[in-house]
């Protein structure tokens, strides 16, 4: 890899870290380091002009009144995961590029989950409690073995994969629901594939390793944890929100199940009228995942390489954001690369499948920009239904990660004067969606199969296929309205030598399980999915 040739980059460590950052630092040569501790944003920004990269934890802002005094810094490096104190979206535009640590904690966070499941099945933390206080609950406080029972883990991304080896070697079974891994995957770790409902009617112990985004929000609610065995557990170390806490509370109240384990809340600290912390079957931790001291030597260590890595040789690892863009076409290059992550995480959801393989077709004018950041979007578009972390630097690493091959395909356009196809396969099917701009900026959706149409990728949308015959529309507008379900825009394609429709039908809110079973049950409906953008 070619080598940055100038005399020597300064490094600003604004916070407080564990050493084997400063000697990592210290092993290149090119590299000064500068350690100031306790500034606030506007200290900072008076000195930040110095510095061609700038360490952090959640410490201090660095805000735009910082990055616009940041003429020289190239690289911020967040020693951790969480970006929430650095303002990414404007670091971008200056072509700073942001980073972080996530693979840090995979190890102490997998840790922290089973030493959560040793404590809720033996009650630990209420032996703990009680003895302290002068009670023998010897009788009261009898547990459960973790052998032969079964672990279901709710994603397997880094730390879900480590928590199922460390409970497959407690010699227990192990399922999993992750609809974006592949099959070989399952097969290669020696999980059982399930879906979310399976897993929790099956499961003794149930973990849950998914990011948060609008598709995992309250993924755990009152209507599955009735699902959950009588005597099961529940386990969150991912982030808070993942579970509904209200329903929890009411199902540990009712005793639906026997206990469950939390390391991270919606609001943190939670207020101390939180339902839950005043259940005797519930216990939990302030957010201890990712804190010991190898978790914390091990991101110290992986930033200053990684920043080293950025500035001697441009390598980038685990960054948040994506280079500056080249200055030619530059406002046309981001609007395809919004149309293309658009298309690449529909075609993902329509499969209904673990994608297997992924095409990007350019076709017509388009094959004159930068194609790599359009097709680095179109990937990201893929991934980020199941990867919190995943953005257009890192998304090839993931997608080989996942054992999806990828290409990128330059035709000739029939139809329109530039517009891009992307074409997902897994499962046994295919899923092929065509979109172009209109002007320089509209997103539309031109084509999905074989079936031509025009609509506007955004929000919530029930794409339906379905036999083009009368009535069709009328039932499910009103099935809709019945359930207070507003239709802001609907978009028809036809192909007639099928006798086929397909329909695109952007609501306002998204709709329940329920209505979605209900609207798949209607005469002449064939399919039925609903996409989140």
């Amino acid at each position: 890899m070619r080598r940055n040739i100038v005399d020597s980059y300064r490094v600003l460590v604004a916070t407080k870290i564990a050493p084997e950052a400063l000697e990592v630092f210290a092993s290149y040569s090119q590299v000064q380091v500068e350690v100031q501790v306790g500034l606030d944003s506007s200290s900072l920004a008076q000195i930040i002009s110095d510095f061609d990269a700038l360490v952090v934890r959640s410490a201090p802002m660095v805000d735009r009144e910082v990055l616009e005094s940041a003429s020289r810094l190239k690289v911020i490096g967040r020693a951790g995961i969480g970006v929430d104190n650095i303002d990414v979206e404007f670091a971008t535009q200056r072509g700073i590029l942001v980073m972080n640590t996530p693979e840090g904690s995979t190890i102490t966070t997998a840790e922290h989950t089973i030493a959560l499941m040793f404590a809720l099945v033996r009650n630990i933390p209420q032996g703990v409690q009680s003895l302290k206080s002068g009670k023998w609950w010897k009788g009261r406080l009898v547990g459960r073995e973790l052998h032969n029972k079964v672990l279901g883990i709710i994603g397997l991304g880094n730390i879900g994969r480590v928590v199922a080896q460390k409970a497959q070697g407690l010699g227990m079974r192990v399922v999993a629901y992750d609809p974006y891994t592949s099959e070989e995957r399952f097969l290669e770790l020696h999980i059982e594939r399930r879906t979310l409902e399976e897993l929790l009617r099956e499961s003794d112990v149930v973990t849950c390793h998914t990011p948060l985004n609008e598709g995992t929000r309250d993924l755990i609610h009152r209507g599955n944890l009735s699902l959950m065995k009588p005597g099961s557990y529940l386990i969150n170390c991912a982030r808070g929100g993942i579970v509904n806490e209200e329903d929890l509370a009411e199902a540990l109240r009712e005793g639906r199940i026997a206990g469950a384990a939390f390391d991270v809340f919606v609001q943190e600290p939670p207020p101390v009228d939180h339902p839950l912390l005043a259940l005797e079957n519930f216990i939990c931790t302030p957010h201890l995942g990712a804190s010991t001291q190898e978790a914390q030597r091990s991101i110290a260590r992986a930033i200053a390489e990684q920043i080293c890595r950025y500035l001697l040789y441009r390598e980038v690892r685990n960054g948040v954001n994506f280079p500056a863009l080249p200055l030619e076409n530059r406002p046309l290059v981001l609007s395809y690369m919004r149309l293309g992550e658009k298309l690449g995480s529909m075609a993902a959801q329509l499969l209904q499948a673990p994608v297997e393989r992924l095409s990007v077709h350019y076709q017509g004018e388009v094959r004159r920009l930068s194609l790599e950041p359009i097709g680095l979007a179109v990937q990201k578009g893929v991934l980020e239904n199941f990867h919190s972390t995943v953005n257009l630097v890192n998304a090839p690493f993931l997608l080989r990660r996942h054992g999806i091959s990828f290409r990128q395909i330059q035709e000739e356009s029939l139809d329109f004067h530039s517009s891009i196809g992307v074409e997902v396969w897994g499962g046994g099917r295919s899923v092929e969606i065509g979109g172009t701009l209109f002007g320089k900026k509209e997103l539309r959706v031109v084509r999905l199969n074989e079936f031509p149409l025009e609509a506007t990728p955004e929000g919530f949308i029930l794409v339906m296929e379905n036999r083009d015959r009368p009535g069709v529309i009328g039932r499910v507008g009103s099935l809709l309205g019945r359930h207070g379900i507003n239709i802001s825009r609907l978009e028809l394609g036809l192909d007639r030598r099928r006798n086929r429709a397909i329909s695109f039908w952007n609501v306002d809110s998204p709709a329940s399980v329920e209505v979605l079973e209900e609207l798949r049950q209607l005469e002449d409906v064939i399919s039925l999915v609903q996409v989140r953008l």
